[in-house]
């Protein structure tokens, strides 16, 4: 319905910027390896880094191998380190530039973001608004879930964002985690072109984002209901439009930039799509075709007869894209950018980037369906023919002066994180101070990847620590805090130990107190947490293989866990184990009401009755009171006979074979909820 409106006289395509630099601005949609094969993804990464474009990882973590830049290719293109790819040359890397973080969950690592050009956060996504999505147990591999710190076989729950991020202040919250453990990245925050959405988008840019990217309704593989496809959420004009709009009206703009995508596949679409505010430009199915998909839409069911969409190895080895397919793909469409360009009379794609103005209805339209359209959103926007100051973002957003960065220029632990040996200080710190250890962990990460460190920094923190103590957290790093802690302690850590335990001299019982906030060991794929007091609401969301003792938590405790093991040595709120596919949690239940407060659509819940589900209880509780003193685990641990039997085991059904929590039937003590 619209047509491009331009007073100025054609030039020769031969004066109009070169392909090159049009194809910087082309990025891949956030899909998954696991929704995609490995070829396929890996394929889709090499070709968007040798045009100098993004590809974007999606969920789900990423193999360090494809960190390494190849140099080992031979004449036929093929790699001792990728030999399951073809057409390769030497230079090329499967890193995927964009890392998705979604809000902080399945594989994400800090060797995972500190190998990130830009981090993105995945509030909504246009297929499936408001929805969430998931990964099918039958396409999570042994290699799949390694990557996402899962279990093989076992479905991946990825709820609606609000089981996640509750606000503009969480997600704030989560950009400066992001700013913090890497600050050269860029933080992208991927919103869904919906009504309002304007108005969310000055938030995200208040918020410190760099990058906002809309998702469209037109888009999406055939994983996504056929519902959502066919009916939920607006077409990307609409929401690009409506925050381009905002932004300008609120003197924001110059803080994002824009980025779309929802079913672009032309030039001509990249084009309608800078004139109404965009900056950088998305293709997801129309990438999949350049490298060999037929639209099959069965992704859900792991059959791709192609093998783009599948983990079956049968099948992937049925695939014959290579990065050439698909760097030629965007070559054309870059080259029919440049001809309209052209017949414009504009040089460059940023010279008409915002105008509106070059836009106009078409005429003589005859189609009923849309005779009634009012199309002024898309073409009244602010005039920016003499205003073009937006375009100019600078560099990455920064945090400011940090404590991690006293940490850092600390001659002692930089002599650590060289040569690996120990190092003890002791920091006074406050609840303005957030997100303290994350960028220590990112330096360690960046040099040794998330195992190789072995020296040893333990770090003792008095006060009150502010969101995030702890985040991303690293083998050999021991972070001790006498005090308390707000939100998101541990948040994504990896390895290493949070302990976190009250002043010396307090007057009260710990084990009646909260010391630390809410949804701690959020997504966290390490490490172990100890904590003498107790933890706000949804302890342990979305935790994959950390391990944690506490003393009391509220509500939604446990909630979409997919691994680790969580004891909890006091009462518990409602809701316990909510969409828990993974892991073991044991709660002490001293009033005899545990089992009302537990979700039992997916968990059940039984006594300690194995040797080695008693063992590792027992074993967690010692350590916590050696690193806490806590008087409430020496109570528990010298009456053991006593305490034992009021334990509740909470097991999902991934875990009832392992020998923690499986005997024989006779034997079994189950208890229905």
């Amino acid at each position: 319905l619209l047509d491009f409106n331009s007073d100025r006289s054609p030039i020769p395509v031969e004066e109009v910027e070169p392909v090159a630099e049009i194809m910087k601005r082309f990025c891949t949609g956030g899909m998954s390896l696991g929704s995609l094969s490995r070829e396929a993804h890996e394929t889709l990464a090499i070709a968007m880094n040798r045009i100098g474009g993004k590809s974007n990882s999606g969920e789900g973590g990423e193999d360090p191998t494809r960190f390494k830049v190849l140099d080992d290719v031979n004449g036929q293109g093929l790699s001792t380190l990728l030999p399951h790819l073809k057409g390769l040359q030497n230079g090329d890397t499967a890193s995927s530039a964009i890392k998705q973080v979604a809000s902080g969950r399945f594989g994400v690592t800090p060797e995972y973001l500190m190998n990130a050009k830009q981090i993105e956060i995945k509030v909504a996504q246009g297929a499936k608004p408001g929805e969430g999505g998931q990964l099918p147990g039958k396409k999570v591999s042994n290699y799949i879930a390694t990557l996402r710190r899962s279990k093989a076989g076992v479905t991946l729950i990825s709820p609606p964002p609000h089981h996640d991020i509750y606000s503009i202040e969480d997600l704030a919250q989560l950009i400066f985690d992001l700013h913090q453990i890497n600050p050269n990245a860029g933080v992208s925050v991927k919103l869904v072109a919906e009504i309002g959405i304007g108005t969310i988008a000055a938030g995200v840019a208040k918020a410190n984002a760099d990058v906002i990217q809309i998702s469209g309704h037109d888009g999406g593989t055939g994983a996504s209901p056929l519902s959502s496809i066919k009916h939920a959420g607006s077409p990307w004009e609409l929401g690009l439009s409506e925050v381009h709009r905002v932004l300008m009206d609120n003197q924001l703009r110059d803080r994002v930039t824009l980025r779309v995508d929802g079913g672009l596949k032309t030039g001509w679409d990249v084009l309608m799509a800078a004139l109404m505010g965009a900056e950088e430009f998305g293709f997801g199915s129309i990438a999949m075709i350049a490298e060999g998909c037929i639209m099959a839409r069965i992704c859900h069911t792991n059959s791709c007869p192609v093998g783009v969409a599948t983990q079956q190895e049968k099948l992937r080895k049925k695939f014959t894209g290579v990065p050439e397919n698909v760097v030629n793909f965007f070559w054309f469409i870059a080259e029919e950018v440049r001809s309209i360009l052209a017949k414009l009379g504009y040089r460059s794609l940023s010279e008409v980037m915002g105008r509106a103005d070059l836009l106009k209805t078409r005429e003589n339209v005859q189609l009923t369906k849309t005779a009634a359209l009012n199309l002024d959103c898309l073409l009244k926007l602010p005039d920016t023919r003499s205003d073009r100051g937006w375009l100019n973002h600078g560099t990455v957003h920064s945090n400011g002066s940090v404590l991690d960065d006293v940490l850092l220029d600390d001659r002692e632990i930089q002599a650590v994180i060289r040569n690996q040996g120990t190092v003890t200080k002791t920091i006074e710190l406050v609840n303005t101070d957030r997100t303290v250890g994350a960028r220590l962990a990112g330096a360690i990460a960046s040099r040794y990847g998330n195992t190789g460190f072995e020296g040893q920094i333990n770090l003792m923190f008095n006060g009150s620590a502010g969101q995030s103590f702890g985040a991303f957290n690293l083998p050999g790093m021991i972070l001790t805090l006498r005090g308390e802690a707000n939100d998101y302690v541990g948040k994504g850590m990896h390895g290493g130990e949070i302990i976190i335990k009250p002043p010396a001299k307090t007057g009260y019982d710990p084990a009646r107190n909260v010391i630390i906030g809410n949804t701690c060991l959020y997504g966290a794929t390490g490490g172990i947490l100890f904590a003498n007091g107790q933890a706000g609401e949804r302890f342990a969301v979305r935790n994959s293989m950390g391990k944690a003792v506490i003393e009391g938590a509220g509500d939604h405790a446990c909630e979409y866990m997919t691994g680790g093991v969580i004891v909890c040595l006091g009462k518990t709120g409602r809701n316990v184990g909510a969409g828990m596919t993974g892991g073991i949690a044991y709660f002490l239940d001293e009033d005899g009401d545990f089992p009302a407060r537990v979700n039992n659509e997916i968990v059940s819940i039984q006594r300690v009755c194995t040797p080695e589900g008693e063992a590792q209880l027992q074993d967690l509780i010692s350590l916590h009171v050696d690193r806490t003193g806590s008087e409430k685990a020496k109570i528990i641990l010298a009456s053991w006979s006593e305490y034992l039997p009021k334990f509740y085991q909470v097991v999902p059904p991934s875990e009832a074979g392992t020998p923690q929590a499986s005997v024989d039937a006779e034997e079994k003590v189950v208890v229905k909820v």
